[in-house]
C-alpha cells in the first residue's frame, strides 16, 4: 500500500483511526509553518487539510511523492488545483458532508433574526426583561429569497417551506427542472427577486463573478425591514454597503457565519486582535464560521475525505475535484473496469508501438458521457508499459507525451449487444480491435479479439493462446496446466476457418511460472502465448 498520509489540521479521530486500521501510516502534525511543511512534505503520498493550509506551487514542488490532496470540507480555495492537475495529483474534497449542518444553521439564523433570539439573550443577561423590546415576527407566510439553489440552498428551501414560508430563488446555473421538482418559483434576475423578499439568504460559491454580488444597489432594491443571511462564503456581500444599510435601518438585521476576512479561530481571547465594524452593531448576529461545526458533520467530513484519500492511494476511481464528471458517473461506473481491461490487452498480448486509438460506444452507452471510460481505456493501455504513477488526472498527458492520437465516437449501428465498447488500436497500417460488453450488471465479457468472435468472461489471470487450428492443442494445454496444479477457471476457443488459426482465452486461478509459460509456448502448433493480468 503506497505512501504515508500527513494531516495538518484537526480532523475527527475516528476516520484517522480507520485509515490506520486499513494499514496506512498517518501522521498528524498541527500548526506547521509553511517552511516546516515544505521541508517534510516530500516523504508523504497524501496530504489532508482543511481551509488554513495553503497548498500552493511552492509546497507542491516540494511534494515529490504526492498522489492525492484531500480537503476536509467543501471549498478548495486554499489549493492550487490547476497545478495539482499539471503534476498529476488528485484533489478530493467532501462537498456534501456538511450540507445538513450548513442548511440547519441557516434556518436557525433566520429564526434568530425574526424572533430576536440573540437580542433577547443579550438584554436579559444585562438585567433588562422588557419584553416589548424583544418582540419578533413569525416565519409563516413570509417570503424567503434564496440566492443560489445548489445542495445547501435546496435543503434550506425544503426546510423553510416546511415551516410555512414562501420560497423563491435565483440561480442562473441551475436547470428549471430542479426548481419545478422543489416547487420553488424561479426568478430570472436579482432585480426582480429582491424587492419581494422578507429575508434574503445567500448560497453561492465565491467566484470572480459573485464577489460582492449583494452590494449597495442590490440592498437598495430590497423592501425596508428586510433581513439578510450569509452562511455561504465571505465576500459575497459588500460588507461596507451592508453596514450602512443596517445603520440606516433599511436592513432590519443580518446574520453572518462568514466574513471576507475572518479571525484566527485558534487564538484565545487575550491574544485575539480581530475586529470588524459589523460586530459592533446590535442588529447583527455573527457566528465564527460554524456552518460545518456539528459533531455529525465533522464525522462525515472526516470519513468522506479519509475514504477518498484511501481509495485514491489504492488506485480506485474516486470523485475528484480535478476530474469533472465522476460525481455524475453512476450510469457508466460499471463499465470503467471493463474499459481499462480492454485497453490493457494490447501491449500484454505482444504488440509493439501504437500510433492511434479509437474508442467507440454503442447501445445504452450512446446517451452517456463517456469521457471517463476513454480515460480508463488509456490507463489500461499504459499501465503495462510504464512505472510511472498513473491516474485519471494525468493519464491524458502521459498518452500525449507518447504521441498517441486518441479519438472517441458513438456508433448507433450496432444492435447485437445492449451495450458495447470497441477499442481499435492502430500501428502503421495495421489495425487490431477488441470489444467488450457487460451482462447482468457485473459480468465483464470479451466478445471480440483481433478478428475472433469471443464469449469470455474476463478474470484476473488469463492466458491468450494463438495457435494453428489442429487437433490436440486444447488437450495439451489442459494437461500441462493440470500437471502443474494450475486450476482452469474458464476457457473459450474461437477459430477462423479460412486461415486455419484459432484463438483461446483461458482463465486461471493463479499466475503461471516462467517454466510453465515456456512449456506452453513449446506445444507444437502454438504460435503465441500471452499472459494477461487484469
Amino acid at each position: 500500500m503506497p505512501g504515508k498520509i500527513l494531516v495538518t489540521e484537526k480532523l475527527a479521530a475516528g476516520p484517522l483511526e480507520d485509515l490506520r486500521t486499513q494499514g496506512f501510516e498517518v501522521d498528524v502534525r498541527l500548526g506547521l509553518s509553511p517552511e516546516e511543511l515544505r521541508r517534510i512534505i516530500g516523504g508523504y503520498a497524501a496530504l489532508i487539510v482543511r481551509s488554513a493550509t495553503k497548498v500552493n506551487r511552492e509546497l507542491l514542488d516540494a511534494a515529490t511523492n504526492m498522489i492525492v490532496v484531500g480537503r476536509a470540507g467543501t471549498g478548495v480555495d486554499n489549493i492550487d488545483v490547476p497545478y495539482c492537475t499539471e503534476k498529476g495529483i488528485v484533489v478530493v474534497n467532501t462537498p456534501t458532508a456538511n450540507t445538513m449542518a450548513a442548511a440547519e444553521l441557516t434556518v436557525g439564523l433566520i429564526y434568530a433574526l425574526f424572533r430576536n433570539i440573540c437580542l433577547a439573550d443579550r438584554l436579559v443577561r444585562q438585567g433588562d426583561f422588557r419584553r416589548n423590546l424583544m418582540t419578533g415576527s413569525e416565519l409563516t407566510d413570509k417570503k424567503a429569497a434564496l440566492v443560489g439553489l445548489g445542495r445547501i440552498g435546496s435543503t434550506v428551501a425544503e426546510k423553510l417551506r416546511g415551516v410555512g414560508m414562501d420560497v423563491i430563488a435565483y440561480d442562473p446555473y441551475v436547470a428549471t427542472e430542479r426548481f419545478e421538482r422543489l416547487k420553488i418559483e424561479r426568478c430570472e434576475s436579482l432585480e426582480g427577486m429582491l424587492p419581494r423578499a422578507d429575508v434574503v439568504s445567500i448560497h453561492m460559491p465565491l467566484t470572480p463573478d459573485t464577489v460582492n454580488m449583494i452590494g449597495a444597489k442590490e440592498l437598495a432594491l430590497c423592501r425596508p425591514g428586510v433581513r439578510v443571511v450569509n452562511a455561504a462564503r465571505g465576500g459575497l456581500i459588500d460588507e461596507t454597503a451592508l453596514y450602512e444599510a443596517l445603520v440606516s435601518g433599511h436592513v432590519a438585521g443580518a446574520a453572518l457565519d462568514v466574513l471576507a476576512e475572518e479571525p484566527n479561530y485558534n487564538l484565545p481571547p487575550e491574544k485575539q486582535t480581530f475586529d470588524h465594524p459589523l460586530l459592533h452593531l446590535p442588529n447583527v448576529i455573527y457566528m465564527p464560521h460554524l456552518g460545518a461545526s456539528t459533531y455529525e458533520a465533522q464525522n462525515r467530513v472526516g470519513e468522506g475525505v479519509a475514504d477518498a484519500v484511501a481509495g485514491t492511494l489504492r488506485g480506485e476511481m474516486v470523485s475528484a475535484v480535478n476530474l469533472p464528471g465522476i460525481t455524475a458517473a453512476e450510469a457508466i461506473r460499471p463499465y470503467i473496469s471493463l474499459a481499462e481491461k480492454l485497453g490493457a490487452i494490447y501491449y500484454q498480448s505482444g504488440n509493439h508501438g501504437l500510433d492511434w486509438v479509437e474508442v467507440a460506444y454503442s447501445g445504452s452507452l450512446l446517451g452517456e458521457e463517456t469521457g471517463l471510460l476513454t480515460l480508463s481505456v488509456l490507463k489500461g493501455i499504459l499501465t503495462p508499459i510504464t512505472d510511472q504513477r498513473l491516474n485519471f488526472v494525468n493519464i491524458r498527458a502521459n498518452v500525449e507525451e507518447l504521441g498517441i492520437k486518441v479519438t472517441e465516437k458513438k456508433d448507433p449501428e450496432q444492435d447485437v449487444f445492449e451495450n458495447l465498447i470497441r477499442v481499435t488500436f492502430g500501428s502503421g497500417s495495421e489495425e487490431l480491435c477488441v470489444s467488450g460488453t457487460i451482462f447482468a450488471r457485473d459480468r465483464e465479457m470479451l466478445v471480440s479479439f483481433y478478428g475472433y468472435t469471443m464469449d469470455f468472461e474476463l478474470c484476473p489471470y488469463v492466458l491468450a493462446i494463438h495457435n494453428n487450428d489442429v487437433p490436440g492443442i486444447i488437450g495439451q494445454v489442459g494437461t500441462i496446466l493440470g500437471n502443474a496444479g494450475v486450476n482452469i477457471a474458464s476457457m473459450h476457443w474461437s477459430r477462423k476457418l479460412d486461415r486455419g488459426r484459432a484463438q483461446a482465452f483461458v482463465g486461471i486461478d493463479t499466475p503461471i511460472s516462467e517454466e510453465l509459460y515456456r512449456n506452453l509456448t513449446e506445444i507444437e502448433g502454438v504460435i503465441r502465448v500471452s499472459r494477461l493480468f487484469f
